[in-house]
């Protein structure tokens, strides 16, 4: 027993296959409970074989905030710590020691790194922090999809950055997402005034393709009050962009790019969509500025919106093409020799090597010429 109680909790349909790694990451909690939303495989059977507690229950209407909710109230009163998670979502091991010497008596929340995406050597692609560690009380969730835990204590919250307890995720990327878009129309139709909910629903109607939607929808979480978050507003922006160029409405796609980049000039994000769109133009000189402003930017944002494509070789690579175009061979070599110092497949390797012999010999034509 340690120096509190703790408690993993989580709720499950037709996850078997991820059912063991996860039990086998939580077992440094002192239980170990889930609600199953029917599963029709063995997640249930693999489970309760495991020693996880288990409760069988039907949403109707679905919610993810309530299914969460029901499990979190299905914990014992006298569990101290509370760990949300999901089956698909490994915690690393030694969580518990790393835990329990950064909680103190008064802490309600725990922030931790999140890995949200990972290469095939568990190296991690889109890393930020989540807070889905918590009191027994006080908390619930909230939202139909896209479910956040809001503190509803009566005193003051007060949470703690747990410093080397890691949760990583490995998705099923072939999963359905047809329910999200309901559920998300039905969460701010529930809450207009929801700034994120507003924004996710309106990046869920770019997926789908209804450009109408989603413009109109991110217009109006710009003009929300709380929209504060500098990124967020700027991939907002950068959407509307998108959903006007592939409307044909160029002008206002140019307007909306530079917006993205005027809402958040110290990230990398924005200024990709403005390169591609310059490029697609053959506009070198807006292509070549843009590439060099991103590449002034050094460090990540540590945002669920970072784009892993933006600190590769990307910008160094557009950099290379548009000064060759504009004649600046000297420049379009150094960013050519930057370009392949990022691993690449082995096409993308070709391709930026044939890039290197063809500036390097209009590099030593331009000599010869001299």
């Amino acid at each position: 027993m340690g120096k509190f109680k703790i408690w993993v909790y989580a709720i499950s349909k037709n996850e078997e296959k991820y059912v063991d790694a996860w039990v086998d990451s939580m077992k440094e909690a002192d239980g170990i409970l889930v609600v199953d939303t029917g599963s029709t495989d063995n997640t249930v059977k693999k489970l309760k074989e495991l020693g996880v507690t288990v409760h069988e229950h039907t949403f109707v209407p679905w919610r993810f905030d309530a299914a969460r909710n029901k499990a979190l109230d299905l914990l014992p009163d006298d569990v101290h710590i509370c760990i949300s998670t999901d089956l698909d979502e490994v915690l690393v091991a030694g969580w518990r020691d790393k835990l329990e010497k950064q909680w103190k008596d008064d802490t309600t929340r725990g922030h931790f790194i999140y890995n949200y995406s990972l290469d095939e050597n568990d190296k991690p692609l889109l890393q930020f922090q989540r807070e889905k560690i918590h009191s027994r009380h006080d908390y619930h969730w909230f939202s139909p999809v896209h479910e956040r835990l809001e503190y509803i204590g009566d005193g003051d919250e007060n949470g703690v950055f747990l410093k080397d307890v890691v949760l990583n995720h490995y998705p099923d990327n072939n999963k359905p997402r047809t329910q999200y878009l309901p559920l998300l129309e039905l969460a701010v139709e529930e809450n207009p005034n929801d700034a994120q909910g507003t924004f996710w629903l309106g990046r869920e109607y770019t997926f789908y393709g209804k450009h109408k939607e989603a413009i109109d929808t991110l217009k109006k979480y710009l003009n929300l009050d709380n929209a504060k978050g500098l990124e967020e507003r700027a991939a907002a922006a950068r959407l509307i962009g998108q959903s006007y160029k592939l409307t044909g409405d160029n002008l206002n796609a140019l307007n909306w790019f530079y917006r993205a980049i005027g809402e958040c000039n110290t990230s990398r994000e924005p200024f990709k969509a403005i390169v591609e769109f310059g490029y697609e133009e053959q506009n070198w000189h807006l292509v070549y500025a843009m590439s060099q402003q991103a590449l002034a930017i050094k460090f990540k944002s540590g945002s669920y919106l970072v784009d892993e494509s933006c600190w590769g070789n990307y910008f160094d690579d557009m950099a290379s093409i548009s000064a060759y175009y504009l004649g600046l061979t000297e420049n379009s070599l150094h960013h050519a020799k930057q370009a392949l110092r990022y691993e690449s497949n082995a096409f993308e390797t070709a391709r930026l090597k044939n890039n290197l012999k063809m500036i390097e010999e209009k590099l030593e034509e331009t000599r010869g010429a001299s």
